[in-house]
């Protein structure tokens, strides 16, 4: 099995950060404790980029990760960011070295 990694930049529009660094906290906790495979699972916000979070996130496998995208906990979050978001581009990459 090839572990896959995440790297999902979300930006925020203007005016719409209300609430996130909650759902994001509880996201997290939500994923550490109750998504089998998920081996790295981290948070950032951009210095420069005001409004931009960035995960960095390690799975065992790929489906794996399709099965945290369908639990309850993520589904959350994921409606709650719904209308904030102004842009999110997602990168999957496998390690080769």
């Amino acid at each position: 099995m090839k572990k896959i990694v995440l790297i999902a930049t979300v930006v925020l529009k203007e005016s719409k950060s209300e609430g996130v660094l909650e759902a994001l906290t509880t996201l997290h906790k939500a994923t550490h404790q109750d998504d089998k495979g998920c081996l790295q699972y981290d948070v950032h916000q951009d210095i420069e980029q005001e409004n931009t979070y960035v995960f960095i996130e390690t799975w065992e496998s790929e489906a794996l990760l399709a099965a945290h995208m369908e639990k309850e906990h993520f589904k959350v979050y994921k409606a709650f960011m719904g209308d904030k978001i102004e842009r999110m581009s997602l990168q999957k990459l496998e390690k080769i070295l």
